[in-house]
């Protein structure tokens, strides 16, 4: 698998969602302009009615998201949410809930890790941060 690529802006961003969505999970996807290539960041509403512990994107705000990228000419490149407490690896929810053909990001909010994963399959994809 070809290396996920993420600016420093994005990865910033990314943090400072997640950050301020713990102790919850926060929720988002990321476009790319070419596969692996990400370019914009669309944090997302986590409304699932266990947020401590698992996600769930508001389908309003994911159509959205959609939509943006589909203006701006860019695709689903990555999906990301967080665990609050760690670790920054797929649970067994996020393997059995995995729907999307991207790299699924996992960000241990504690650790302040940052790792990459396709789901179901568990592999770890090659992440360039800056």
């Amino acid at each position: 698998m070809n290396p996920l690529r993420l600016p420093g802006h994005l990865q910033s961003a990314l943090w400072a969602h997640v950050l301020r969505e713990s102790p919850g999970e926060g929720v988002g996807v990321l476009a790319a302009d070419t596969p692996g290539n990400l370019r914009a960041i669309y944090p997302l509403r986590n409304i699932d009615t266990r947020p401590l512990t698992r996600y769930l994107a508001d389908p309003l705000e994911l159509l959205r998201a959609f939509r943006a990228m589909e203006r701006d000419h860019l695709t689903l490149g990555a999906i990301y949410h967080s665990h609050p407490n760690g670790p920054a690896r797929p649970s067994e929810t996020d393997l059995i809930l995995a729907e999307y053909r991207v790299p699924y990001l996992i960000a241990d909010v504690a650790g302040r890790v940052l790792r990459a994963y396709l789901l179901p399959e568990n592999v770890e994809v090659p992440l360039l941060l800056g």
